[in-house]
């Protein structure tokens, strides 16, 4: 369905679409509600909407502002982002196996942050830094490794998984050159965790969302395009090179910034836009719905790992991991079914 507003703006709604993206915020959304009201000090969903509109104890406010509400909202924008980085990086590799944790990315995010953790004994702040430098490096290394006329498809699959390889293999050796103490953090931190996160590791990560979701939004219809071919997108006006190129590295930032903040959590980035895909069964990279789907499935993940397994909780990533593995396995067995493996 077209919609045309005086003038030459026009503007293409798919019906499905349209209800499905509000479906899944308004899920991820209660999600992080109940994921709030989660933990030692339960809380109902009606206390904790009554805490964020001013209501509530002093108790119930300094657990919810203070302790609850970072890692909630650091989960909504952790999955935002992976979530939307992978609709692109599945967009311009005409793949479903194209993925920051597949191709590399989030290895090289974590190389970066394991060498200021084991080499330089640096702290939280340092870190994070060294993860965004890890995952900028390994986005421009892949890229000019898969440079041939032009970045396109397998090349850019083949070529990051290659690095993904080499990168778990360093992330091996940094581990076997740390002390005990430095071995333990860094084995929480690769594994990928929302526990213990504040307000500081939140507004890195708000402020990349803020800036880099907008300007990937805005190419969202010519990545479409691209997805029909660079010959056929070239023809109706689109620079494929140049779009590909400023899409990627937003998703690479994205990547980046959000392993950063909460470690190389696994799989989210593959799952979310195929999720989102089949259910709103739309053609394009249908990057809101990724995006949104990415927040949902973090939390409801997050709350898995505090409540599915007793008093122990897990780090979210091992969560992630386990159920994305498995959706891999399944998506390899598609794939080579169609004849496309």
């Amino acid at each position: 369905m077209v919609l045309r507003a005086p003038g030459e703006l026009s503007l293409r709604v798919h019906p499905r679409g349209a209800v499905v993206l509000p479906v899944i915020a308004l899920a991820a959304l209660a999600a992080a509600v109940v994921l709030v009201g989660t933990g030692d000090y339960p809380l109902s969903p009606a206390e904790v909407i009554a805490v964020l509109t001013g209501g509530g104890t002093p108790g119930q406010r300094f657990v919810i502002h203070e302790l609850r509400l970072p890692r909630a909202l650091l989960a909504l924008l952790v999955g935002t982002a992976l979530g939307l980085a992978g609709a692109v990086f599945q967009a311009v590799s005409r793949n479903p196996l194209g993925s920051p944790d597949i191709i590399g990315f989030t290895q090289g995010a974590g190389v970066g942050a394991l060498t200021v953790i084991v080499v330089f004994g640096g702290g939280a702040a340092a870190v994070s830094l060294g993860a965004v430098v890890g995952g900028l490096l390994t986005g421009v290394l892949v890229y000019l490794l898969a440079w041939r006329r032009g970045v396109h498809g397998y090349r850019l699959v083949l070529v990051g998984i290659g690095a993904a390889a080499i990168l778990t293999a360093v992330t091996g050796y940094l581990m076997t050159r740390a002390d005990i103490v430095d071995a333990a953090r860094a084995v929480l931190w690769i594994t990928g965790s929302l526990n213990g996160r504040d307000w500081t590791q939140l507004w890195p990560l708000l402020i990349a969302c803020v800036v880099l979701v907008p300007l990937i939004l805005s190419r969202g219809r010519r990545l479409t395009l691209l997805e029909m071919g660079d010959d056929a997108a070239s023809s109706l006006g689109v620079r494929p090179e140049s779009t590909r190129l400023v899409v990627l590295i937003g998703a690479v930032l994205l990547t980046a910034v959000a392993t950063a903040a909460a470690g190389p959590i696994a799989f989210v980035a593959l799952t979310a836009p195929q999720l989102a895909r089949r259910l709103t069964r739309t053609p394009g990279p249908n990057l809101l719905p990724a995006a949104a789907m990415g927040a949902l499935v973090l939390c409801a993940a997050d709350l898995a790992a505090q409540a599915a397994f007793g008093d122990r909780q897990l780090p979210v990533g091992a969560v992630t991991g386990m159920l994305g593995g498995g959706y891999l396995l399944w998506l390899l067995a598609v794939e080579r079914r169609a004849g496309r493996l």
